[in-house]
């Protein structure tokens, strides 16, 4: 985490602004005279604010943040009534698990208000909420959403005036074949079992179950992606609950300095969540027992049972993964594979015709497809993957595609010149990239790439060889994408 790149300072200004805004609304709730519990719900909503509202633009991020109290406080005010009847709390818990990973079918904002409506329902169990304390609740929601607002769209709006990042997505399927269908059956399946474990280990905290459940289903699109994001998420509680017998016990809930420790793992969250989800989750544990010590029921014991709850949630996301209309790491690794070359030979194209900016717009796209690819491929080369030829080619195709990425991007660069497709060498060239995409996605279709031209024109295109030479590149790479990916193709993704 604290060695991984962070161009522009990007990470540190995330973290940074998400603290300004969380003690602003922290503050601000307190000064209102409102109770401990409140101004963690207050908080914990400012947080959601920053962290899970991702649209491309500010203006669809303000409407989302403005959508965070619809969606969250008919949940909350549910939870809350529901909370004598626990046989129709825990069936309601799980029917906002599956809608909310449903809601992921809407890009960004769905995302972000399902999870804004998960942590509602939550935050009801957390703070035992009954139906009297909503009035404060409410009014601490909107305290904090509104400080978080303030921060992020006036004091500290860095994203205005910025190019949004390229909407990318996979061509949608039906019914269940569409991903985030199964998603929401598998993490339905997954918060009922993890419900049922987590009652069985503690009749009072059973939710943190259900928690550890629901954030190994956030942004994962595989089997392996879930299975490694479990293990993850049970490493970074064990080493946070570690943490907490050394940082938060020893508070004895000291009001001054757990607000310090809280505000230090709220920066840590943020400045941790694009790079290490270990991390992240370190930062949550430690974070969560100095809450409770803030609430005055902090205990060793009460450690021990987070970590037992996390266990149990994790093993109720990888039986739920496994077993329930499994996508393996084969499926969701190709499908982005495809859509990546599927780019490239647009670039390509986009050259050919002369359209610079096209070629530009390609290599954006190509950039977020890789990271779709990382993050796809990731378990397959875990440094703890026992399949180390599966591993081998995976890393071999990341390094083809990233050369890919590094020739589109200096064609981006040289195609500006308004002469760039005049050229016959580069038209010829422009073929032969296509030719070799095709090669890959039908290797039977695919017909024989053109001959280059073996003179150059009489007047050529200036920068004409530095294109040559990126299109060469990255036909070069392309040519040796075959071998990792048709060789034994499934035994080399497949997981």
């Amino acid at each position: 985490m604290f060695v991984a790149p962070d161009p522009g300072r990007a990470r540190l200004r995330f973290a940074a602004r998400a603290l300004l805004g969380i003690t602003a609304a922290v503050t601000v709730i307190a000064l209102a005279g409102l109770p401990a519990p409140a101004a963690c719900a207050g908080g914990l909503a400012a947080l959601l604010a920053f962290f899970t509202v991702a649209d491309p633009t500010v203006r669809r991020q303000a409407v989302t943040t403005a959508l965070l109290p619809v969606v969250g406080l008919p949940v909350l005010a549910a939870a809350a009534c529901l909370h004598p009847y626990p046989l129709a709390r825990d069936a309601a818990f799980v029917a906002v698990v599956g809608a909310g990973v449903y809601a992921r079918r809407w890009g960004a904002r769905g995302h972000a208000l399902g999870v804004f409506a998960f942590m509602m329902f939550f935050v009801a169990q957390f703070l035992h909420a009954v139906p009297g304390d909503l009035p404060e609740l409410a009014t601490a929601l909107g305290m904090g959403l509104g400080c978080a607002v303030t921060v992020r769209f006036g004091l500290w709006c860095y994203e205005r005036g910025s190019a949004p990042p390229p909407a990318v997505d996979l061509p949608l399927s039906r019914g269940l074949r569409r991903p985030t269908t199964r998603q929401a059956v598998q993490a339905a399946t997954a918060a009922a079992a993890a419900l049922a474990l987590g009652a069985a280990v503690s009749a009072d905290r059973w939710y943190w179950a259900v928690a550890a459940t629901w954030w190994i289903f956030v942004n994962t699109a595989s089997r392996g992606e879930t299975l490694v994001r479990g293990f993850r998420r049970v490493l970074g509680t064990a080493a946070g609950i570690a943490a907490g017998f050394a940082l938060a016990i020893p508070l004895h809930g000291a009001t001054v300095p757990s607000l310090l420790l809280v505000a230090a793992c709220v920066f840590g969250i943020f400045y941790s969540a694009q790079v290490s989800y270990s991390w992240m989750t370190f930062f949550v544990t430690v974070m969560a027992g100095s809450l409770y010590g803030l609430l005055g029921v902090l205990h060793p014991g009460l450690l021990a049972l987070r970590m037992e709850e996390t266990a149990a949630g994790a093993l109720a996301a990888a039986v739920a993964v496994v077993l329930v209309l499994p996508v393996t790491t084969h499926a969701a690794t190709d499908a982005w594979i495809q859509r990546a070359l599927h780019t490239v030979r647009q670039a390509a194209a986009g050259l050919e015709e002369g359209h610079g900016a096209g070629v530009a717009a390609r290599a954006a796209e190509l950039d977020v497809v890789l990271a779709k690819v990382r993050a796809s491929v990731a378990p397959l080369v875990h440094p703890l993957s026992p399949m180390r030829a599966r591993r081998a080619r995976a890393r071999r195709v990341l390094e083809l595609l990233d050369a890919c990425a590094h020739q589109v991007r200096g064609l981006a660069e040289t195609a500006a010149h308004p002469g760039a497709g005049q050229d016959e060498r580069l038209r010829a060239a422009c073929l032969r990239v296509e030719h070799a995409v095709l090669r890959l996605v039908d290797p039977a279709a695919a017909a024989p790439a053109p001959a280059a031209p073996l003179m150059a024109p009489a007047a050529p295109c200036p920068r004409a060889d530095r294109t040559l030479a990126h299109l060469h590149g990255l036909e070069t790479a392309l040519t040796a994408l075959a071998t990792p990916l048709h060789t034994d193709r499934r035994a080399a993704l497949a997981a």
